[in-house]
């Protein structure tokens, strides 16, 4: 099937493949909205906060780094949490993410983020050729429910979903644009 672009470069959903296809590509449609609603932005444009709220797009793009990190890394596949994530004391610092954005470059933020969707995609592949959708994560949940790669996917079409309407509203703060 032939991929098609929108306005913003980013590969429209395809319609009519199989699940494996449709649930990637959704979710790559919407980190392609991610970057571009922090795309060109300063290290003073990614700190800037819409009041009463203080969340930053910087502080998204770090929280959606440590989320692809975390679900993927650490629930799927099992590994340790990497660093920076695992030696944050999140008992003491539940939002370091969001609250240590602003010490970051764009580029190094935009730099993490990339790299942590290309482990995810690495890792989400792998999952698959062992048991497709169905195949079940390492760590569960404290009642002992283990999602599987399916409710994975989802939850972070889900996550990236709720965030750009975030970063969203945040960029049309920082410099008017506008778009989905």
């Amino acid at each position: 099937m032939t991929t098609i672009f929108d306005e913003q470069n980013r590969a429209e959903p395809p319609m009519g493949d199989d699940e494996w296809a449709t649930l990637n590509g959704f979710l790559d449609f919407h980190r392609a909205t991610l970057a571009w609603k922090v795309s060109g932005l300063t290290t003073g444009q990614l700190s800037q906060t819409l009041p009463p709220s203080t969340m930053t797009l910087g502080g998204l793009l770090k929280h959606l780094t440590f989320v692809e990190d975390d679900w993927f890394d650490r629930v799927l596949l099992g590994d340790a949490a990497r660093e920076p994530w695992g030696s944050v004391d999140w008992a003491k610092t539940p939002d370091w993410e969001w609250d240590t954005a602003a010490q970051d470059s764009p580029a190094a933020l935009l730099s993490e983020w990339q790299a942590s969707v290309a482990r995810a995609r690495t890792a989400a592949e792998w999952a698959y050729q062992q048991g497709g959708l169905e195949h079940p994560a390492a760590h569960g949940f404290a009642d002992g429910r283990i999602p599987r790669l399916r409710w994975i996917l989802i939850h972070m079409v889900e996550e990236y979903s709720r965030h750009n309407g975030h970063a969203d509203l945040l960029r049309q703060a920082v410099d008017g644009s506008v778009g989905e």
